[in-house]
């Protein structure tokens, strides 16, 4: 009677597991409202659901993870006092920004506003005062990018509000797994909410976290970046732990405010019970309208 009990428990103990490995997930049955997107392993590397991943596309703010990257390596102070200039001002082509003109910043904090809200005056000032200001900065992006064999990515500057900053998602995954190496980064981005003091004068701003599944700590996640452009759509990378895997998730050009948070939860569910969800209709007609004009491109380019 003892053994038998024991091997129930046993099946019992392993049927939910076992029930997962059956469960079919057929890519075609993940309706996203993402143009592009990718889902990686982040310990095996393996490709668990990829769609138009080589579209070459503009990558709006998730640029500012590039930018991150090339400031942590060149081990410049986290603790220097960087001052916000007009210059800054005039590279993000006078964009709104909260920071005061003159006022200064810890360079640890300015990467941390760049990253979890996107400022974008703060990543135009991190480029500036890099050793040979933005020319020399912009060139180490785009060598970071060629190590990390990112081969259809190209950037231009250091805020993304330019739409010739480009990538394709598979190219933002190998990104997205460099960045998970940083301390500062995942720190950095997966701040919910912070304060900011500056000096010069003193004042102080309260910024939140653009990705909501960060500042309400919804999910599980360890590198998040958030990005916009009318010409990039909304756009989303992060690395999150989902049922206790780590995985990348890079969702480009999607429809819709709110609707890489919902790409998000589609793939999640899809994950767990093999079913995609649905989206709404301007959503597919906008991919449809997206994916047609990329077609065309490439079939101009090859007979050229």
């Amino acid at each position: 009677m003892m053994r038998i009990m024991t091997i129930i428990l046993a099946t019992l103990m392993l049927s939910p597991f076992v029930m997962a490995e059956k469960i079919s997930r057929n890519p075609a049955n993940l309706q996203l409202a993402s143009v592009s997107a990718v889902v990686v392993d982040a310990d095996s590397g393996e490709l668990i659901y990829q769609k138009y991943s080589d579209i070459v596309k503009p990558i709006a703010s998730l640029t500012k993870v590039m930018t991150a990257m090339v400031v942590l390596d060149s081990k410049q102070s986290l603790r220097e006092m960087i001052r916000f200039s007009q210059e800054d001002r005039k590279a993000i082509n006078n964009y709104y920004s909260r920071i005061r003109v003159d006022s200064e910043l810890p360079r640890g904090e300015v990467l941390r506003i760049a990253l979890m809200s996107s400022e974008n005056l703060a990543a135009a000032s991190l480029g500036r005062n890099f050793p040979g200001g933005m020319t020399a900065f912009v060139a180490k992006m785009n060598a970071k990018a060629k190590q990390l064999g990112m081969k259809n990515t190209q950037f231009v500057d250091s805020s993304g509000l330019s739409h010739f900053n480009v990538s394709t998602a598979a190219d933002m995954a190998k990104l997205l797994a460099a960045a998970a190496n940083y301390p500062e980064i995942e720190a950095y981005s997966t701040t919910s909410t912070h304060t900011a003091n500056f000096r010069r004068p003193v004042y102080r701003l309260a910024y939140v976290n653009t990705n909501s599944l960060v500042r309400y700590k919804r999910w599980d996640v360890d590198v998040s970046k958030t990005g916009y452009l009318n010409e990039a759509g909304r756009c989303l990378v992060m690395k999150a732990n989902v049922d206790g895997r780590d995985l990348l998730f890079v969702m480009l050009d999607s429809f819709g405010k709110t609707s890489p948070i919902g790409d998000a939860g589609r793939i999640k569910r899809w994950l767990a019970s093999g079913k995609g969800g649905s989206v709404a209709t301007a959503a597919q007609h906008y991919q449809k309208k997206k994916v047609s004009e990329y077609l065309a491109q490439r079939t101009t380019a090859s007979i050229h």
